[in-house]
């Protein structure tokens, strides 16, 4: 039997958890404007932003002028309250950065990858969290390559890395006393630009992040889907062309295989086009700025928008948002993309849909990261762990 203390006590929880996340997301907001958009009382609002402002989660952000009334004070979260730290392991770099809680950068380590020992990664990420650390640190999110298995500490399983179940929680937890949240790399970009960016207002969209892998993440109903195991949105090993080029998977015809950084420089080399430059990055700017490549920059963008297409179909999002450095870069691809993706796309829903490029630019993965202890903050109501 759940007794009415014990009631209480989880309501004022879940109305603590409700303006807070507002507060983070929206803000600044009014206590007026809180108690119109969620049909809670004055006193209520007023007691719990009362509560928030005394375990200094939130203060005020300035005034408004009303109408005959007096001023509304607007309220925002304290971006001091608390730092939080986000990890990129990319394949080519490890990037850790610090942001307060109002998101804004305060510090940043990055360390070139050249082995993807999980060993050396993880000395990596252990330096960059010891360097940019400050006092009050409210957790770690980690943003990884593969399917990242949730359960008590989360394995990660990414064979284009040659990782197999390796138990990155709890081989960065021997370094660190701070919480960690681990996730796929590119559902945290995905946060980042749900929340922050491109795909901000949107109760169903698609993600579709274009690096050195492809990878996807999906909002449906303001909620991202995760499937049975946490590896929903492995939109780059979906099978393009049935017995086609060999992906890193060890798969053939995978979509990564045809519009992936590796495959568009290793396309432009078949194709005779001269590629120059010392990393991934380079080497595809050069190939972009080559007339002689433009064969195969049409038929990438080709690729790309019967892969956004298929995303169409089978999800009805009201938005796809275009990212990652390589999606960055073929950005002035876009019209011809959506031309591509119109023309494989069941009509009625490619109407619906919005295609779009992102708008935090290359790094918002270790932002999305730095989300994910924000993210528990807020379901928690401002309890820490």
């Amino acid at each position: 039997m759940v007794s009415g203390r014990t009631t209480n006590r989880a309501l004022r929880r879940q109305n603590r958890a409700t303006l807070l996340s507002a507060l983070f997301l929206d803000g600044p907001l009014s206590r007026q404007d809180l108690t119109a958009r969620y049909g809670l009382s004055q006193a209520a609002v007023s007691n719990v932003v009362a509560d928030l402002m005394d375990d200094g989660l939130v203060v005020e952000a300035g005034a408004l002028e009303s109408d005959g009334g007096r001023p509304r004070i607007l309220l925002r979260v304290s971006p001091g309250y608390a730092s939080v730290i986000g990890v990129d392991v990319g394949e080519t770099r490890v990037r850790v950065e610090l942001f307060d809680l109002a998101m804004t950068p305060l510090a940043k380590a990055d360390y070139p990858l050249e082995d993807l020992d999980p060993r050396l990664v993880v000395r990596h990420v252990r330096a960059g969290i010891e360097s940019v650390a400050g006092e009050n640190v409210l957790g770690v999110g980690v943003g990884v390559s593969g399917l990242v298995e949730q359960g008590d500490q989360a394995v990660v399983h990414a064979q284009t890395l040659g990782w197999d179940a390796v138990p990155l929680e709890r081989m960065l937890r021997e370094g660190t006393d701070l919480p960690l949240h681990l996730d796929n790399g590119a559902k945290t970009w995905a946060q980042a630009e749900h929340w922050f960016g491109a795909g901000r207002g949107a109760r169903h969209a698609a993600f579709a992040l274009v690096g050195s892998g492809v990878g996807a993440a999906i909002v449906a109903d303001g909620q991202s889907y995760r499937g049975a195991s946490s590896s929903a949105g492995e939109w780059g090993h979906t099978t393009l062309v049935y017995g086609g080029r060999a992906c890193r998977c060890g798969a053939r015809g995978c979509l990564e295989a045809y519009v992936g950084a590796e495959s568009i420089i290793a396309r432009a080399l078949e194709a005779g086009v001269r590629v120059e430059g010392p990393d991934e990055e380079t080497q595809v700017a050069s190939v972009l700025a080559d007339p002689a490549a433009s064969g195969v920059l049409e038929e990438t963008a080709a690729y790309l928008g019967a892969g956004v297409a298929n995303l169409i179909n089978l999800f009805n999002p009201e938005r796809v948002v275009i990212g990652g450095w390589a999606g960055i870069a073929l950005g002035p691809l876009l019209p011809r993309v959506r031309e591509a993706a119109a023309a494989q796309a069941m009509r009625r829903p490619f109407t619906q849909a919005s295609i779009e490029l992102c708008a935090l630019g290359t790094d918002a993965v270790a932002l999305g990261a730095a989300t994910l202890p924000v993210a528990r903050l807020l379901a928690a109501g401002g309890v820490r762990e």
